[in-house]
């Protein structure tokens, strides 16, 4: 029975299991994608890697990113943690602080800061652009409700993913936020994205802003912590405030109203450039057995 080595992986937890679940696959270059989709629905993870030789000489590794019911060109939380497994297993090895991912959104650089002990990954996140800001859409008030919202005007992001973005009064109304999830999946289906991403900023030594997502689009209720939104979040802080107290980079918590407790980093460059990371931990080693 063919063997593959395997990760199951804890990405961007602030305290263990407080991340982001990611299942990793080396080994696989004779599946198809049929296989590849049966092994995702089987393990039953947000979504899982499967780590490939790439097309390039210039690129380190090819990644191919499935969720349980469907292959999808790029994730934020996949990406991190498939480039910490590479660096764990030996797979690639940096070039001059970097690894180059191939996968269906391209070509992504990967930036690696601190030590083993002490790694943090990040990814560059895709250009993005404000689609449509929503003060008057009625699918957004719909899901809104009668939410008091913060400085930012509501926005439709799209960049690798696209969300709705919108930013609340007070740390507090993020956290005891009751969103509408029928209101939010019509809104995915309205606009054809992954649902609506919400954050607020915040007075906390640990953090700066809150995050809550919830990818209606993707038929996921709420997301512990998203790569890929938070990108989109800091996209568009740095286009709507260049000079402001968040415009190269904050802290973010994520996930705590749903039982986890993560932590993600922004970087943002003085060109607009978004890296979006944090740490992974791996707490499973071992091997698939798949016939």
């Amino acid at each position: 029975m063919p063997s593959f080595r395997y990760l199951q992986l804890d990405v961007f937890p602030a305290s263990p299991g407080g991340g982001n679940p990611l299942g990793v696959v080396f080994g696989s270059t004779e599946f198809d994608a049929a296989q590849m989709q049966r092994i995702a629905r089987w393990l039953n993870i947000v979504e899982t890697t499967f780590v490939q030789p790439p097309d390039d000489a210039n690129v380190d590794y090819r990644l191919r990113i499935f969720m349980p019911h469907a292959e999808i060109p790029f994730a934020g939380h996949p990406t991190i943690g498939s480039a910490h497994a590479v660096l764990e297993c030996g797979f690639a090895h940096p070039r001059d602080g970097q690894l180059m991912q191939q996968c269906g959104a391209g070509l992504l650089p990967i930036r690696i800061e601190g030590d083993v002990a002490t790694r943090e990954l990040f990814v560059r996140a895709p250009a993005a652009r404000i689609a449509r800001e929503g003060s008057k859409d009625a699918s957004l008030r719909a899901a809104l409700g009668f939410q008091e919202l913060g400085k930012l005007v509501p926005a439709l992001i799209d960049g690798g993913r696209r969300w709705w973005i919108a930013e609340f009064g007070d740390e507090a109304a993020v956290r005891s936020w009751q969103p509408n999830h029928a209101a939010i999946k019509a809104l995915a289906r309205a606009d054809a994205c992954m649902g609506l991403c919400v954050f607020a900023r915040c007075k906390n030594p640990d953090y700066d802003i809150v995050v809550r997502a919830f990818p209606a689009g993707a038929g996921i209720v709420e997301d512990p912590a998203s790569g890929a939104a938070n990108g989109l979040i800091a996209a568009y802080i740095a286009q709507a405030e260049p000079s402001g107290p968040l415009a190269r980079g904050y802290r973010v918590s994520q996930g705590r109203e749903m039982g986890h407790d993560a932590a993600l980093a922004v970087r943002i460059d003085a060109d607009g450039t978004v890296w979006v990371g944090g740490r992974t931990r791996t707490v499973i080693s071992g091997t698939l057995d798949w016939a």
